[in-house]
């Protein structure tokens, strides 16, 4: 990873990315993307879509936050696809660095957080259920810095 020194005005401009929900899971992921095993990650269309976000760009910088929302690293996308959940692939699965191996087995986990009532919540809607032709956004991107290590 080249060093980069990120101003603190520079992380506040940045938008944040915040894997899962706060907590356990979170500080997994966190902690797989500073390890570098998790250079991949899903997320659906409905969400940006609710919260008004667009989807990401190839290039777009983000800061990483923890579970009490510090900035613990900038990533950078370096791919994206939206395909139907039904066309997610092994390498992805892979890449997302959370020990499955295989696409069924990540589509189980995944769908157990995308139906609890943390995803339900944020969505407002308590019926909530992906399927096959669910739009996944499938991202790729790289650790550019470990703020950890700035002293931030």
């Amino acid at each position: 990873m080249a060093p980069h020194s990120f101003t603190p005005v520079d992380i506040a401009s940045m938008p944040r990315a915040e894997f899962a929900f706060p907590g356990p899971l979170r500080d997994r992921l966190v902690a797989a993307i500073l390890g570098g095993a998790k250079t991949s990650t899903t997320g659906l269309v409905v969400d940006y879509e609710h919260e008004g976000d667009p989807l990401p760009d190839i290039g777009d910088r983000s800061v990483v936050v923890d579970s009490e929302g510090r900035p613990v690293a900038v990533i950078e996308v370096t791919d994206l696809r939206v395909v139907p959940l039904a066309q997610v692939d092994l390498a992805h699965v892979v890449d997302e660095g959370e020990g499955h191996s295989s696409v069924a087995e990540w589509r189980e986990d995944h769908e157990r957080f995308w139906h609890g009532e943390d995803m339900r919540a944020a969505l407002e809607d308590p019926g909530f259920t992906v399927d096959d032709a669910t739009p996944a956004v499938l991202e790729r991107f790289r650790l550019v810095a470990d703020l950890r290590r700035a002293g931030r």
